[in-house]
């Protein structure tokens, strides 16, 4: 028996229609109320298999960020 029906690929998005992927947010997911904080590593650091250079800047939880920042892997913000 042959298969006589024809299979067609999906036409790829152009720029203009693309979805822009949400930034990824690393660490612990967000509790109610709290916004992702974006942070400068002080250190080379793995997280969730991608690697952080020292200057790398990243967006992550603020609790997430508090810990890695004690540890000194972050930069100290500026204030």
């Amino acid at each position: 028996m042959t298969n006589t029906t024809k299979k067609t690929t999906p036409a790829e998005p152009t720029p203009e229609t693309a979805i822009p992927a949400a930034e990824t947010v690393l660490g612990p997911a967000l509790r109610a109320g709290q916004k992702p904080q974006k942070v400068t590593f002080a250190h080379h650091l793995r997280i969730q298999g991608h690697d952080f250079a020292p200057g790398d800047v990243a967006t992550m939880s603020p609790d997430y960020a508090r810990q890695l920042r004690a540890n000194g892997y972050l930069a100290r913000e500026r204030g």
